[in-house]
């Protein structure tokens, strides 16, 4: 029987630990191929868990190919003795690649990397050497703990004129990267809270919550966005979405989801939603879509954004902008701490937004990843891939969905375009709970250089007619 230690697991779900417990016994042989698995029952039984939880470990290991079932048989050990050669290779490879400090991908479709090419450098330098000949005395001065005011009226002033929202600068919290502003947010509104997460999303954001030891739910989603029961069902008080594009299936939540959502949050005075508006800089056609704050007048709607995308992901600058009914309990709570970004950094970027260079920057970035996605897609058109592959939710945001028709599961997939130097995500690997979405991908290119987009392409195609 199968005995394994669910102790100090971490954030790390019972079923997630169980399905790696298993699958590492395979991987090192310990579970030889051909080997039958106890029961669910059984094993249940023996470690103490639900079955429930058994049963969705062996659904995730079946649907990666680490084990089959057999009618009124059970469950056996796959034979993967190819797959663990062509694991040790793809290791190896990896290896080099970290120890040389290099990658040698020719195209990582998984990455949210900026190019260095884009950033204004000119533009930034000329207005540091003006704020360090102008802003001495400022800049050796502490902020306040939410930001220096300058910065904060530009981000309202910003908001404004392209997201439609009235607000205060006093309602602008500065911190060094989103990561951040969600500790804040934990801290502000309660430990006591059940949070809540978009299923499928950025497992990321999850880790956030749960390191912070506070009950967090996976939400399941529609073709219009998280599902308003399921909230209702988990007891949800703040659930975190992005509804302007969601990551990764890149959803826009319609209206009437997003009037129920915030009908959801009228119900109690604890409850709130998170709006992440992570990339909603980068429609592609027509206009933005409007924020969800801009239609709540409930003061429930907390928005976040980051200059991540926009300037670089090295920028760790982001915001947070609280409704006026939590902006005194903020500093009255929370005023002890320090703002965690540098005055050169918001001075900087303060004058980038007043004087209209980031609204310059902003149209030269969409016009430059709208030709880059264009061509990318075009490309894929013109090929021999066409055939094989649907693209979908193109419209949004620097990522789009690509269906590619296949036998190969997302994980041999993956691992094959790896070999070749093609870096991917599987959508499926996006879900906390086993799911039945396969051969899914999530393209981001953002950082794909255009002259190797050709040969991606090509060895997609040899991966695809092979399999």
């Amino acid at each position: 029987m199968l005995t394994y230690s669910f102790t100090d697991i971490g954030s790390d779900t019972l079923y997630n630990h169980l399905y790696k417990c298993i699958k590492n016994d395979i991987l090192s042989g310990i579970l030889a191929p051909g080997s039958r698995l106890p029961s669910k029952r059984s094993l249940a039984k023996n470690l103490g868990i639900s079955v429930i939880t058994v049963e969705s470990a062996y659904g995730q290991l079946v649907a990666e190919g680490y084990i089959y079932s057999l009618p009124k048989k059970g469950f056996f050990v796959a034979d993967i003795s190819q797959d663990k050669e062509q694991q040790n290779a793809l290791l190896s490879s990896e290896n080099i690649r970290l120890s040389s400090g290099e990658t040698s991908y020719i195209a990582n479709f998984s990455s949210n990397q900026t190019d260095s090419e884009n950033f204004p450098f000119s533009i930034w330098t000329k207005l540091i050497r003006e704020i360090l000949n102008e802003n001495q005395k400022e800049l050796v001065t502490n902020p306040p703990c939410g930001g220096i005011l300058k910065l904060r009226q530009a981000i309202a002033d910003h908001l404004k004129g392209y997201r439609n929202l009235h607000i205060e600068p006093e309602q602008i919290i500065i911190g060094a990267g989103t990561e951040y502003l969600y500790g804040l947010l934990i801290q502000l509104l309660g430990f006591d809270k059940n949070y809540a997460v978009e299923d499928p999303g950025y497992d990321k954001i999850y880790k956030i919550y749960k390191k912070h030891q506070v009950a967090c739910s996976h939400i399941p989603m529609d073709e219009s966005g998280i599902i308003i029961n399921e909230l209702e069902k988990y007891h949800t008080d703040v659930v975190h979405i992005s509804p302007s594009h969601h990551f990764p299936t890149g959803i826009v939540m319609p209206i009437g989801r997003r009037y129920e959502l915030l009908g959801w949050a009228s119900k109690s005075p604890d409850r709130y939603i998170i709006e992440d508006d992570y990339d909603s800089e980068f429609r592609m056609t027509g206009q933005p879509i409007p924020a969800l704050q801009d239609i709540d007048v409930l003061e429930r709607v907390i928005y976040i954004n980051t200059f991540t995308k926009t300037l670089s992901s090295t920028v760790r600058i982001s915001y947070m902008v609280l409704p006026k009914s939590l902006v005194n309990r903020f500093y009255k709570e929370l005023s002890f701490y320090s703002c965690t970004v540098s005055n050169f950094e918001q001075y900087t970027l303060a004058r980038f937004i007043e004087d209209g260079y980031f609204e310059k920057h902003l149209n030269r970035m969409r016009n430059y990843y709208h030709a880059k996605r264009d061509y990318l897609l075009n490309c894929i058109r013109e090929s021999k891939f066409s055939s094989y592959v649907e693209i979908m939710e193109e419209d949004a945001g620097l990522h789009f969905i690509m269906k590619i028709n296949t036998t190969l599961s997302d994980r041999e997939f993956c691992m094959y375009a790896e070999q070749k130097g093609i870096k991917l995500s599987a959508l499926s690997h996006y879900y906390s709970l086993p799911t039945n979405v396969e051969h899914y991908f999530v393209i981001n290119y953002s950082s794909v250089q255009e002259e190797h987009i050709p040969e991606a392409i090509r060895i997609l195609h040899e991966i695809a007619r092979k399999h």
